[in-house]
């Protein structure tokens, strides 16, 4: 990896460190040639303070380490980003990250479906709303409908038609996020078994 310290008069150059897991930007350091060679050797992310002026290894007061999983550089050889797990917040706020965000793991569109269908449940009283009609008739019936809509998915997936499958799967897997919720969970909470699995 050709990376490119003289662009810099003080041959720093910015790194930006992404949660290897949730994919949140946590922070922005710098790092010169040694600062670099120390993260790479030592496993834990290491700048060079501009304040200090000196080599600063994250959390070697605190302990909230960022342990190394992955360094990429940039198209230009002059911007790093570093993937790591962190141990413990990363800003020294206290907070997850330096924009004062919390470090949750998101799935995109997933994530902002699991929103409209909580924000229906909660707003139940509205008739325009089938994921509130579905919530008002209760957990039987939401089973039901998860129920109706697997079957429909190994139907399908007998046959050659895989635009049906698709949109089969589409309404099983929305049905199924309204039962978690019915059951008062989240995908998240699905995923961390899945993790938890992990070989």
């Amino acid at each position: 990896m050709e990376i490119d310290f003289s662009k810099s008069a003080h041959g720093l150059i910015p790194a930006i460190i992404q949660d290897s897991e949730t994919k949140n930007v946590l922070m922005l350091g710098y790092m010169n040639a040694e600062a670099y060679q120390k993260t790479v050797e030592t496993g834990k992310v290491t700048f060079y303070s501009r304040s200090k002026q000196r080599l600063w290894t994250k959390g070697e007061e605190s302990g909230n380490f960022l342990n190394l999983v992955d360094i990429k550089n940039d198209c230009d050889g002059d911007t790093l980003l570093i993937q790591a797990q962190p141990v413990g917040p990363t800003c020294h706020t206290g907070a997850d990250t330096c924009w004062q965000t919390p470090n949750d793991e998101s799935y995109g569109f997933i994530s902002k479906l699991e929103n409209t269908i909580e924000s229906r449940i909660k707003n139940a009283d509205s008739e325009k709303s089938y994921v509130a009609s579905l919530f008002k008739l209760g957990i039987n019936k939401i089973i039901q409908k998860v129920g109706e809509e697997a079957v429909e998915v190994v139907i399908e997936a007998k046959d050659t038609n895989d635009d049906l499958f698709l949109g089969e799967s589409a309404d099983l897997f929305f049905h199924y996020l309204i039962l978690l919720q019915a059951k008062g969970f989240k995908l998240d909470d699905v995923v961390s078994i899945l993790k938890s699995r992990q070989k």
